[in-house]
């Protein structure tokens, strides 16, 4: 059929449209083809397909399926030296046929969402400068305000084609810290990344943002080959004024998005949200992300124990960003169970690195003023010499939690001694040592269920194998954030919410704790991440429903099951048409 005779395509984004039946139309034609990684399909490409976008000679003579091309895509992945090297290839897939990345991606979820993401992400944002082949997404410059509505104009992207837009400043870039430009651009690629397999969210309507405010780290700002800016990181009112710079763009070429921050320092994140929340649809995963996963695992915690939200006593062990996030979900939960504010408040105990959040230490951040203890509460407990602060195990024995969350990064902080008194004086200790990799968690499983003697209900944050104790298997729950975040993000689009509300994260915090059988012994309190895809769908429609609940949905939703469905988007070989 001619063009002329054809539908006429909706909306040219990234050099094709797509046409009403779904197939894409394109002006480009050869090379321009193979190189543009949303419609390459390399040797799947039709004999008409070839020759009418001049592919004519430029490809090898057998035209293959998807699945044949997936089947030897994973065993070059396989032959890869180690995790950094699949990440490597991994990445390089993607920018070259991104359908065929999502469909070896999907195949093996929970084999590879490690490599494309946490823990292996942070060793490649380390070498990015160095293994530096194409650009990733928008780089922003503070250097440059005034350049930022010219650099997202560069795109060629409509008001209605950007559904999501993750953007990171890379001050506290996962366990690592500040790895400026390359941190911001690999943190946030790799989010879109996991967005797009756990949820299908549209690979061709997001955007990763790196917000480059220079960088702290000495050893970038010495490397000759380092492509960011060259200066220490800015901080305050220009800092300010550049995210506002950011915001404003974001918000006025993309109206429809939803903006996600990942990775900045405990000194912005708070007040970032914060000042934006009530604005735009906006969401941060370290803080929100985080607390609501956790959340969902203490649900399914409530249900085996029968001990309600209302009467849980917390110690937060980590009092940063992720653990004051942690706890703002938790009080939110017991107020939800019939407490009020302020006394869901005095049933979390916070301890950081000097000790237990008192009212009259110095240096207190803003979020973690709520939580500081009056000090005449505690003028008799006994202090460390070395801090003078009130460690760890002072609290636990004093208070007697029914809750233990580690955010702490530090490894081994559960001693045994801790555990068996927590254990001793309660019937179903709650133990979630959330901290990763594996060589930051408070304590491994294994010893939580022995020092326990099993009746300890664990959740760590990262995957760890079945231990078996006293001939019962337990199952080990992985607080993964990639359980929530994308079904939230999806939720969000379909709905078209006009912001993210606590409502919301509630309603994805719920639908992820109901999804997990926790009637056997020793099951685990969070479905696995191999069903991430149903996962995600489920908390979409979840979120969805909260939207339109809460008047924030900006379109109908009369069958939202069936609305979710039709918006994830599938790693399939689409018709490619020339124009």
């Amino acid at each position: 059929m001619s063009p002329g005779r054809r539908a006429q395509p909706k909306g040219t984004r990234h050099g094709f449209a797509e046409n009403p039946d779904g197939s894409y139309a394109t002006t480009g034609r050869g090379l321009e083809v193979l190189d543009n990684p949303l419609l390459n399909k390399g040797t799947a490409f039709t004999p008409d397909e070839r020759e009418e976008l001049g592919l004519y000679g430029l490809l090898p003579a057998a035209v293959e399926t998807l699945d044949r091309q997936a089947r030897r895509a994973y065993a070059q992945y396989l032959a890869q030296p180690d995790d950094l090297r699949k990440n490597i290839y991994l990445t390089a897939l993607q920018e070259r046929n991104e359908v065929l990345f999502y469909r070896l991606l999907g195949d093996h979820l929970p084999e590879m969402l490690p490599i494309v993401y946490d823990p292996t992400i942070a060793r490649a944002i380390e070498g990015y400068s160095h293994e530096y082949r194409r650009p990733q997404g928008v780089y922003l410059s503070i250097d440059d305000p005034a350049g930022i509505r010219r650099a997202f104009a560069n795109l060629g992207l409509g008001p209605d084609d950007v559904d999501l837009i993750v953007a990171s400043d890379a001050e506290e870039i996962l366990g690592i810290g500040d790895w400026g430009v390359g941190g911001g651009a690999g943190i946030a690629v790799g989010k879109l990344a996991v967005y797009t397999a756990a949820a299908g969210v549209d690979p061709a309507r997001v955007v990763a943002v790196a917000l480059d405010v220079g960088t702290d780290n000495e050893r970038l700002l010495n490397d000759p080959l380092y492509v960011g800016n060259r200066h220490s990181r800015v901080r305050g009112r220009r800092y300010d004024d550049f995210i506002d710079a950011y915001v404003s763009a974001a918000t006025a070429g993309f109206p429809g998005a939803m903006l996600h921050w990942e990775d900045f320092g405990p000194s912005n994140a708070r007040r970032i949200l914060e000042r934006y929340t009530g604005r735009v649809a906006t969401f941060n995963d370290d803080m929100q992300g985080t607390g609501a996963i956790v959340l969902a695992a203490m649900l399914g915690a409530v249900r085996v124990s029968g001990t309600p939200m209302r009467e849980q006593r917390i110690v937060v062990f980590g009092a940063g960003t992720a653990g004051i996030g942690i706890a703002d979900q938790l009080r939110d939960a017991m107020v939800r169970d019939g407490l009020t504010p302020q006394e869901a408040v005095r049933r979390i105990w916070a301890v950081d690195r000097q000790g237990l959040l008192t009212d009259d230490m110095s240096g207190l951040r803003d979020f973690q003023l709520p939580y500081a203890r009056p000090a005449a509460e505690v003028a008799g407990w006994p202090r460390e010499a070395r801090e003078d602060g009130i460690g760890l195990g002072e609290v636990v024995g004093r208070v007697r939690p029914t809750m233990l969350l580690g955010t702490s990064t530090a490894h081994g902080a559960f001693t045994e001694q801790i555990v068996r008194a927590m254990a001793a004086a309660v019937e179903r200790p709650v133990i979630f040592p959330i901290s990763n990799p594996t060589s930051r968690i408070e304590a491994m499983p294994e010893d939580l269920i022995r020092w326990s003697a099993g009746r300890a209900l664990v959740a760590t944050g990262i995957p760890v194998a079945p231990v078996t104790h006293g001939g019962l298997t337990y199952t080990i729950g992985q607080a993964n954030n990639a359980l929530l975040y994308p079904g939230l993000g999806l939720g969000v689009i379909v709905s078209r919410a006009r912001r993210v509300s606590g409502g919301m994260l509630q309603a994805a915090a719920e639908a992820v704790g109901a999804m997990a059988d926790v009637s056997a012994p020793g099951a685990s309190l969070l479905p696995p991440v191999a069903d991430l895809r149903e996962v995600s769908a489920t908390v979409a429609v979840a979120v969805a429903r909260r939207a339109a609940a809460e008047d924030l949905a900006r379109v109908d939703l009369p069958d939202p099951v069936q609305q979710v469905q039709d918006a994830m988007w599938q790693p399939r070989y689409r018709p490619v048409r020339g124009v």
